[in-house]
C-alpha cells in the first residue's frame, strides 16, 4: 500500500471518528442517548477502522521515513482518540443530569 494512501485513510478515518463523536454528544445534549451510543459505536469503528492503517505504519511494511505528513495523519488519529473518550464521559454527566432532572421534577 501506498504510503499516501496510510495517510488519506488515518485522516478520513480520524476525522468520521471525530465527526461521529461530536454528533454523539449533540444527540446527548438533546436527551437522546440511544442515538447518542450509536453515534459512539460509529466512532470506534472508524476509529479502529483507522487504527489498522496505523499499524501498518508501525509494523515497518512502509520503507519510507515517517515525515510531517506521516506525523499529522497519526495525530489526527489520535486526537480522535482522545475527544472520543472525553465525549464519552460528558454523555455519562448528561444521563446522570438528565436522571437528576427528572427526579426533581
Amino acid at each position: 500500500m501506498e504510503l499516501e494512501q496510510i495517510i488519506y485513510n488515518l485522516v478520513l478515518h480520524g476525522g468520521n471518528a471525530r465527526g461521529e463523536a461530536y454528533e454523539a454528544l449533540d444527540a446527548a445534549e438533546k436527551g437522546d442517548f440511544e442515538s447518542a451510543e450509536k453515534h459512539l459505536e460509529k466512532a470506534d469503528e472508524e476509529f479502529y477502522a483507522g487504527h489498522d492503517y496505523q499499524n501498518a505504519l508501525v509494523q515497518g511494511e512502509q520503507s519510507e521515513t515517517p515525515n510531517f505528513l506521516v506525523i499529522h495523519a497519526q495525530d489526527q488519529l489520535m486526537t480522535a482518540l482522545a475527544e472520543k473518550n472525553l465525549i464519552r464521559r460528558l454523555i455519562e454527566l448528561y444521563k446522570r443530569l438528565d436522571a437528576l432532572e427528572k427526579k426533581v421534577k
